[in-house]
């Protein structure tokens, strides 16, 4: 009588141990997703009602070889001459593509807000402990 009472009451009490981890599902965000801090990134999918922003294409990655130039915009590879919604690519570069709406040209940088600096040849030399 006894080992049924025990088993009666570990059943009762297993929704009761459930509970906060159901619970702790909902608040918890899953620490692999990457962080939402680029414009065109997915949208949270706590809200799935909520329509996706307006943002301007983003620049993910270029590829520039010898037998082709490609260029990942918003998600999607898109070769040199190809379309970006109503936008013609007609640029790749290492660190920029450009697009043409009409008449109205539009740069897409890879590193926005980044600026490339000029390494002259020998520069830092002078540290203590350098190769030459």
């Amino acid at each position: 009588m006894a080992q049924r009472l025990k088993a009666l009451m570990l059943l009762a009490a297993l929704p009761l141990a459930a509970w906060p981890a159901a619970h702790a599902q909902s608040v918890l965000s899953d620490p692999t997703r990457p962080p939402n801090m680029f414009p065109g990134a997915l949208r949270d999918a706590s809200r799935p009602g909520d329509a996706p922003p307006a943002t301007a294409s983003r620049l993910q990655s270029v590829l520039i070889s010898p037998q082709r130039r490609l260029a990942v915009i918003d998600g999607r590879t898109v070769p040199l001459g190809g379309r970006v919604d109503d936008a013609t690519l007609v640029q790749i570069a290492e660190t920029h593509v450009t697009l043409r709406r009409g008449d109205e040209l539009k740069t897409l940088e890879l590193y926005p807000g980044v600026e490339r600096k000029a390494f002259r040849q020998g520069q830092g030399a002078e540290k203590k402990g350098t190769l030459r």
